[in-house]
């Protein structure tokens, strides 16, 4: 049996595959102690673990801890005259209008930062050696700690240009392991081996800040779990839609931040592969936030940076866009009397009004109930109890205010989550070069399949694809991704026919360590291997990610990707995808120069079977109404398992016409007015507008 378990802000998510077929399951989380709930959806799913040689988990204690600031206490060690870095940060202003604007709280204090007395050129060359006097330095700052009682949780080391020569860092970390052998050290050049060194220092106390968390949270539920029977393989969900093993995960759990909405887009991938489809526009839709990536050509987009908390953080992502729109997000009224939702979030406790904990604001999914598009015996499959007169009391406030009924008032709350939504696709799609009508929109998490029709309509989009189990299709991410892991290195080379040596030579050295590193965590098996250049125009201050082909070499036969370049072909691949982002690039000949060499390596590690519908006696579809638009109309309730292809004529079902609302197991579809819905033979419904 293989199972994922994907923590998020409101539910966790269960998916489990055996013999018997696939089994999902959807509890409330508990963010106090998020291993409860993921233990809580075991014993839900009644799953042996002794049973279970594959467990995949995707958590957001990570990200809790940085933007709750429940991490460890770092100290930190940087070259002198660079103390006030965290604090400095970058010159940019991200709300230029607000007078009262602070700067991103660092995750450090000053008082926690010690200057060693070193210095390394960006060419790598020694400028100051490491002082002989700086053992005795980190002694007494570790020995007082920093001026405070008590001592330090973990170390961050990152010294100026290490990227390029990481010495010192290794020899000031052999010092702090010899001074304090049980303290956790993280350096940079571990960490992000590139340049910028506020965004390199960044990630490195983020690392350091969540790594002792990260480390007891997976000791918990490692534990928990073997007390169970459970002796298989335990993994981590990346931010980069990889997994590691959980032991490696625990020593760098900067690359988890954002394991749940990656393992989404992994899933969504993966299942509509299956219907046909592969470019696409996922929206990921839960109980706090809304995400949304795009996937061009079945290859998700990547980028190289990413932000929590305004805190830079250099690590490869899926370029996932985050708004606050999720089933929890709050309605209020704002100082100009205008209608406004989110990003304040009810969360999982107490969530949402309806859900009967003890919540009292208006949220989308009280929304939901009162428009008519939610039903109080449809959530999980009838098994949740729903307040609708709790609801009501929630949004009636709101609705004398803005002087409106509350099912109009409901309707409004809805419209304006799905502008928000159709904001952050745009950022994703146009705002990258992407036309979002030549994709289709492919939705989940619990409240994603209630929007994506009215949501794609705003986009010219016109087609819609559900996957089986749509309200849980991170959880079966989990259990689609593959070993993943990255390396990074900065060294500006510029493009020419004479660098080709270089540029070889630095990708086959990436190459191996990534390698090397892959069997020392105990991943077997073949790998497969992605190039990566971070390429940009002389003189320009921003690079661009440049992916290189396997196959630009057809003289190349000994399977090392490395020796398949072309300088031509590097040109033209950089001058267009340069053009997507800044909409011109200049003529050939300009000259190029690669700042950053990027190398990821894969291993497969088995995907998801195939989810047909289960058997089930027809029933009968119900009326209900539904409040949209000013109107009130009429429309059917039917069950997911009510649309059924005809699997043995390999045909889809016959379309059915909107508006209908379709009940599932974990999500609930809407088809308004003007859209036809069918099911595919591999299990997906597949929403179209008509012409």
């Amino acid at each position: 049996m293989r199972v994922g378990i994907e923590v998020g802000g409101t539910f966790t998510d269960l998916i489990a595959v055996g013999p018997e077929g696939v089994q999902v399951v959807k509890v409330p989380s508990t963010p106090d102690a998020p291993d409860r709930g993921a233990l809580a959806a075991l014993d839900e799913a009644g799953v042996d673990l002794a049973r279970v040689t594959d467990l995949v988990h995707g958590s957001t204690v990570a990200t809790n801890a940085v933007l709750e600031r429940k991490g460890a206490r770092v100290g930190v060690f940087v070259t002198r005259g660079t103390r006030d870095l965290f604090a400095l940060q970058r010159h940019d202003r991200r709300a230029i209008y607000d007078l009262h604007y602070r700067k991103p709280e660092p995750v450090v204090r000053r008082r926690d930062i010690c200057e060693i007395d070193e210095r390394i050129g960006p060419d790598g060359g020694v400028v100051t050696a490491l002082a002989p006097d700086s053992l005795t330095r980190i002694a007494a700052f570790l020995e007082a700690g920093s001026f405070d009682s008590g001592s330090y949780d973990a170390v961050a080391i990152c010294l100026l240009h290490s990227y390029a020569n990481p010495d010192h860092e290794a020899q000031v970390a052999a010092w702090v392991q010899a001074l304090a052998p049980d303290l956790p050290v993280t350096c940079s050049h571990n960490v992000s081996r590139e340049f910028r060194e506020y965004e390199r220092a960044s990630t490195t106390a983020l690392a350091a800040y969540v790594q002792p968390v990260i480390k007891g949270y997976l000791g918990r539920l490692s534990d928990a779990l073997s007390g169970r029977g459970f002796t298989g393989r335990f993994s981590l969900m990346q931010s980069n839609g990889g997994r590691m093993p959980a032991e490696a995960m625990a020593g760098n759990p900067i690359t988890a931040l954002f394991s749940g909405p990656a393992a989404g887009v992994i899933g969504a991938m993966g299942l509509a592969a299956r219907s046909g489809h592969r470019d696409l526009i996922t929206l990921d839709m839960g109980g706090t936030s809304t995400d949304v990536a795009l996937i061009a050509d079945g290859t998700p987009t990547l980028a190289s940076q990413t932000e929590i908390d305004g805190l830079p953080v250099r690590t490869p992502v899926i370029d996932i866009a985050t708004v606050g729109a999720g089933g929890g997000s709050i309605a209020w009224v704002d100082d100009g009397d205008l209608l406004r939702v989110g990003p304040q979030s009810a969360g999982a406790m107490p969530g949402p009004a309806c859900y009967g904990r003890g919540g009292t604001e208006p949220t989308v999914t009280d929304a939901h109930l009162l428009r008519g598009t939610l039903q109080a015996d449809v959530l999980l499959a009838g098994r949740m109890e729903i307040d609708r007169h709790a609801a009501t009391a929630a949004l009636k406030p709101l609705a004398d205010r803005l002087d409106l009924s509350i099912a109009d008032l409901a309707d409004s709350v809805i419209r304006i989550a799905e502008s928000n939504i159709v904001r952050a696709i745009q950022q994703v799609s146009t705002e990258r070069g992407h036309d979002p009508r030549d994709f289709a929109l492919v939705p989940f998490g619990g409240a994603g399949p209630l929007h994506a029709a009215r949501v794609a309509e705003e986009l010219a989009i016109t087609t819609v694809v559900v996957a089986p189990n749509a309200g849980v299709l991170s959880a079966a991410g989990l259990l689609m991704s593959d070993d993943v892991h990255y390396r990074a290195r900065t060294d500006r080379t510029r493009l020419s026919p004479d660098t080709l040596p270089a540029i070889r030579a630095c990708l086959a050295d990436l190459r191996q360590e990534v390698q090397t590193y892959m069997t020392a965590v105990g991943i077997r098996g073949s790998l497969s291997f992605e190039h990566i250049l971070e390429m940009r125009y002389v003189g320009q201050a921003f690079e661009v990610s440049v992916t290189v082909s396997e196959n630009t070499d057809s003289e190349n036969t000994d399977g090392d990707e490395t020796h398949a370049l072309n300088v031509a072909e590097l040109e033209a691949a950089f001058a267009d995808a340069h053009h997507k982002v800044f909409e011109f690039s200049k003529p050939p000949g300009d000259p190029v120069e690669i700042v950053s060499f990027r190398v990821g390596a894969r291993a497969q590690t088995g995907g998801l079977p195939s989810q047909p519908p289960a058997p089930s006696p027809p029933a009968s579809a119900r009326q209900i109404a539904i409040t949209e638009g000013g109107d009130q109309r009429q429309c059917r309730l039917i069950r997911r398992a009510d649309l059924r292809p005809d699997v043995s004529a390999d045909t889809t079902s016959a379309p059915t016409q909107g508006p209908i609302l379709i009940e599932d197991q974990t999500a609930t579809i809407y088809v308004p007015p003007g859209w036809q819905v069918h099911a595919d033979t591999a299990g997906a419904l597949i929403l179209e507008r008509e012409a």
